[in-house]
C-alpha cells in the first residue's frame, strides 16, 4: 500500500457502517457530542431499498433500543412498519391455514415492535450520523490496521476516493458484519453447537397471508385483520419460513433449517426453493408462481450461528453485531445484540474518558454478554424437530417469551445493564432463571418427541392470557431500585409457575416423561399459582 495522503486522529474509529456501526455512533455522539468520530464502510450510500440486508424484524429490545434510546420513534412510525407481533401456522403441506393451529396475538400488545426496510433504515441513519457531525466515509476498503496494546493507539489503513488514508484512534470497534476484521486478525471466531443454514429473498409484491381464505370468522379473528403485518412462521419439522412485509412494497421471504433434516442443496436457488415450497408450504408455493421476475434478490448461508472467544477489551477495542456473534433469526434477536453490545461499549468508552481503568469492568461486561448469549441459544440448539409441533411448540413460545420478557428485557429497558451492584444482588434469582430455561429447553424437547402432535383449527391467542399481556405492557413501566429487584424476583416467581405447569400438564398426558432436573431447582422454591398460565387447549 502507498504512503496515505493523510494521518488523522479521531476519538473512535469505527469499521463498517451498517447498522450495528450506524446505531453506535449516534449512541456515542449524543452522550459525548464533542467525541470525534470515524465510521469507516466498504458499501456506498445510498444503499439499495428492500434488497439490502436481511435481517428486518426487530424485537422488543431492538426496538426500544432504536425509538427510545437513539430517539428514532418519528422514523420508525412514519416510515416502517409497525410490526403485528409474531406469528405462527403449523402448516406443514397444508393450503387452508384458516383450518390449522395459529399461535399469535388478535391484536396489538403494549410495546411495539417495526419491520425494518434495512435500506431505508441505513440510509436514513448515513444521513443522521453525518447531521450528527460523524465522518462518514463510504465507498472504502479497510486495506490494514493495527491494534493498539498498553494505552497505544489503533491504526487504521485504508482507501477511499483512489488515495490511502490512515486514521488513528483511541478507540477501534469492529462493527463489519460477517467480514469480522478484528475477528480474523486475533483467531476469535467460535463454533456453536447450532447447525442450521438460511435462504432468502426479496419479492417486489406484497404477500398477505390473509387473501388466503375466504373465511369471515377467520379473518376477523384478528384485530386488526392485518394478519401481514406480523413476522408471520409458517413452521414444520425441521425447519421455519418467514414472511416479513416491508415499507418499501416488498416481502422477505426465507428459510431457516436444520442442516440434517433440510439440506441446503435442496433449496439454494430460487428454482429449488420454489420446488421446495411446493412440498412443504405449498399454498406460500402458489403465492411466488410465476413471480419469478419480480425477485430482488437471492441469498443463502450455510451454518450461519457462530459465536464468539472475545468481544470487550480493556486494550479499548471492541466488537459489536454480527462482527461478534450471531444466533438464529426465529426470535430476531440480532437487533437486540446490537443495543446490548453498542450499551455496554458506549459506557466502557464513557469511563475511559473519565480517566478510569475498563479493564475489570471490560471483563465483567464480556461474562454477562456472553451469558445472554448462551441462555439465548439454548432457545435454538437441538429444538428445530419440535418446530413442527402444534401441541409442544406453542408452550415452548409463550416459556420463550416469558423468560425474554421478564429476565433479559427487564434489564434493558430498566437501564441496569451495567449496575453491576444490583446485578450482583440479583445473581441468585437470576442464575435460577438461566439454569431454569436450560432445563425447560431439555424438557420440551422430550416432551415433543412423545407428542401427538394434534393441530386443530384454532387461534391461541396470546392476547387472551391476561399475565401475558400485563407481562408486555410493563416492559415500558419506569421503575426505581427497589422496585426493580421486586420485580425481579416476582418475575422469577412466575417462570417458576409456568415452568410447573408446564411440567404437570406435560407429564399428566405422558408419565414417561422425566421432569427431573426442572422438578430439582423448583425444589427449593415452592412455586404458587393461583391461576392457569397456559391456554386452554390440551397440549
Amino acid at each position: 500500500m502507498n504512503a496515505p495522503s493523510e494521518v488523522a486522529r479521531v476519538g473512535v474509529t469505527i469499521l463498517g457502517g451498517g447498522l450495528a456501526g450506524l446505531t453506535l455512533a449516534i449512541q456515542l455522539r449524543r452522550q459525548f457530542p464533542s467525541l470525534s468520530i470515524r465510521i469507516i464502510e466498504r458499501r456506498r450510500h445510498p444503499v439499495p431499498l428492500a434488497a439490502h440486508k436481511v435481517g428486518e424484524s426487530s424485537v422488543e429490545i431492538g426496538a426500544h433500543y432504536f425509538d427510545t434510546v437513539l430517539g428514532l420513534r418519528e422514523h420508525l412510525n412514519s416510515k416502517q412498519l409497525k410490526k403485528f407481533g409474531f406469528r405462527f401456522f403449523f402448516s406443514e403441506g397444508r393450503e387452508d391455514l384458516d383450518n390449522v393451529t395459529e399461535l399469535g396475538a388478535s391484536r396489538y400488545l403494549s410495546t411495539p415492535s417495526y419491520q425494518l426496510d434495512r435500506g431505508l433504515f441505513e440510509n436514513f441513519l448515513g444521513e443522521q450520523v453525518r447531521e450528527l457531525g460523524v465522518e462518514f466515509i463510504d465507498g472504502a476498503v479497510v486495506r490494514s490496521f493495527d491494534i493498539g496494546t498498553q494505552g497505544a493507539e489503533h491504526a487504521v489503513r485504508y482507501e477511499a476516493g483512489g488515495m490511502q488514508h490512515e486514521v488513528r484512534s483511541r478507540w477501534l470497534i469492529d462493527a463489519s458484519g460477517r467480514a469480522g476484521l478484528i475477528k480474523r486478525k486475533l483467531d476469535l471466531h467460535q463454533d456453536n453447537a447450532h447447525n442450521a443454514n438460511a435462504v432468502w429473498f426479496r419479492i417486489g409484491a406484497r404477500i398477505d397471508v390473509d387473501e388466503w381464505s375466504s373465511d369471515a370468522a377467520w379473518l376477523n379473528r384478528c384485530d386488526p385483520p392485518y394478519r401481514w403485518l406480523s413476522t408471520n412462521h409458517l413452521c414444520g419439522e425441521g425447519y421455519w419460513a418467514w414472511l416479513i412485509p416491508l415499507a418499501s412494497g416488498s416481502h422477505s421471504v426465507g428459510i431457516v433449517c436444520d442442516a440434517v433434516t433440510h439440506p441446503l442443496e435442496t433449496m439454494n436457488t430460487f428454482e429449488k426453493a420454489l420446488a421446495w415450497f411446493r412440498v412443504h408450504q405449498p399454498r406460500l408455493a402458489r403465492e411466488l408462481e410465476g413471480k419469478q421476475h419480480l425477485l430482488q434478490d437471492f441469498c443463502f448461508l450455510r451454518n450461519f450461528s457462530y459465536g464468539c472467544k472475545q468481544v470487550f477489551s480493556g486494550d479499548r477495542w471492541a466488537l459489536t453485531g454480527e462482527a461478534g456473534v450471531f444466533l438464529d433469526p426465529f426470535y430476531s434477536p440480532g437487533s437486540d445484540f446490537i443495543g446490548i453490545g453498542n450499551s455496554y461499549i458506549a459506557d466502557l468508552i464513557a469511563r475511559d474518558l473519565q480517566g478510569e481503568l475498563i479493564n475489570g469492568r471490560a471483563h465483567v461486561y464480556q461474562q454477562i454478554y456472553f451469558s445472554f448469549y448462551e441462555s439465548t441459544l439454548s432457545l435454538y440448539t437441538n429444538q428445530y424437530a419440535m418446530f413442527g409441533d402444534p401441541e409442544v411448540m406453542p408452550v415452548k413460545v409463550i416459556w420463550d417469551y416469558t423468560y425474554y420478557w421478564g429476565v433479559l428485557c427487564q434489564l434493558f429497558f430498566q437501564r441496569r445493564l451495567t449496575d453491576l451492584a444490583n446485578l450482583s444482588r440479583l445473581s441468585d434469582h437470576l442464575n435460577h432463571s438461566r439454569a431454569l430455561n436450560v432445563a425447560m429447553q431439555d424438557f420440551m424437547r422430550a416432551w415433543s418427541k412423545l407428542s401427538a402432535r394434534r393441530n386443530d383449527a384454532v387461534l391461541l391467542d396470546q392476547a387472551s392470557l391476561p399475565w401475558f399481556a400485563e407481562l408486555n405492557r410493563g416492559l415500558r413501566d419506569e421503575l426505581d431500585e427497589e422496585a426493580f429487584r421486586a420485580r425481579m424476583i416476582e418475575y422469577t416467581g412466575l417462570l417458576n409457575a409456568l415452568a410447573m405447569e408446564i411440567i404437570e400438564r406435560a407429564c399428566g398426558e405422558h408419565p414417561s416423561l422425566d421432569a427431573t432436573e426442572v422438578r430439582k431447582l423448583l425444589s427449593a422454591v415452592a412455586p404458587t399459582k393461583s391461576e392457569s398460565l397456559l391456554f386452554t387447549k390440551a397440549a
